[in-house]
């Protein structure tokens, strides 16, 4: 029994160590890409409900990486949005090695956790979900567990939480109470980011001129979720969408 024990424990060392290995970067891997795409996937929205039921996480993130996303971003929220943790474990045994965005309603540690065992590189921290203590807890802890910060906000009040130097700033085009979508929202908030920040505009993107225009604004990073996940076979949509560009 001892023989296998040891074994066990063994094995327990190398899970660590792939634990602890440092994960893709999300802030280098936007700054290196000549798109800047993050290709989400999202089966469900409280919007619009079902977008893709039935949509794989073992097969769409691999297409996604295949044709051409510079990082990945996986809605893990089951109750509104369909997701699971589980989703960004398959996408990696599937072979995913881009950056993975752990998309979700970060509220506790124990969900920094849960982002890290299942393989994410960086999460995603709503400033609306947060009050400034809160954000800078969350910050420190995943910055000890290996994960970057993509830091979202919506309004000029909320750019006050960037001065907390997140890796990544997020603007979201869409209001979060209500869920109306403007991307004219990145462009009124882009010069007021600090300079040096690395600046994903999220929702509502779905024409490459507008990929175009907020790159021209100062965006480096454009998260893509609905527009390919609602077409018949995402990978072939963000396909076409980079050959536009």
């Amino acid at each position: 029994m001892q023989d296998i024990l040891q074994e066990i424990i063994a094995h327990k060392h190398l899970e660590l160590e792939r634990l602890c290995a440092p994960k893709p970067s999300l802030r280098q891997a936007l700054l290196q890409s000549a798109t800047g795409i993050i290709a989400e996937f999202k089966r469900r929205s409280p919007s619009k409900g079902w977008i893709k039921e039935q949509g794989r996480a073992d097969q769409i993130p691999l297409a996604y990486q295949q044709n051409g996303a510079a990082a990945l971003s996986i809605l893990t929220d089951e109750h509104y949005f369909g997701g699971s943790d589980q989703f960004i474990r398959q996408a990696r045994q599937s072979g995913v090695t881009l950056p993975i965005l752990y998309k979700n309603f970060v509220i506790d540690e124990s969900q920094l956790y849960a982002a890290a065992l299942c393989g994410a590189s960086a999460v995603l921290l709503i400033a609306a979900c947060l009050s400034k203590q809160q954000y800078r807890t969350l910050l420190r802890k995943a910055h000890d567990l290996g994960l970057e910060v993509l830091l979202e906000m919506h309004s000029e009040k909320e750019l006050e939480y960037a001065d907390f130097a997140p890796d990544l700033c997020g603007i979201n085009n869409r209001n979060l109470g209500s869920f109306v979508t403007d991307v004219d929202n990145s462009f009124r908030l882009a010069e007021l980011l600090p300079r040096d920040a690395v600046k994903v505009s999220e929702s509502g993107i779905s024409h490459p001129d507008t990929v175009r225009a907020l790159r021209q604004a100062g965006f480096q990073g454009f998260l893509i979720g609905e527009n390919f996940m609602k077409a018949p076979y995402p990978g072939l949509a963000l396909h076409q969408f980079i050959a536009t560009l």
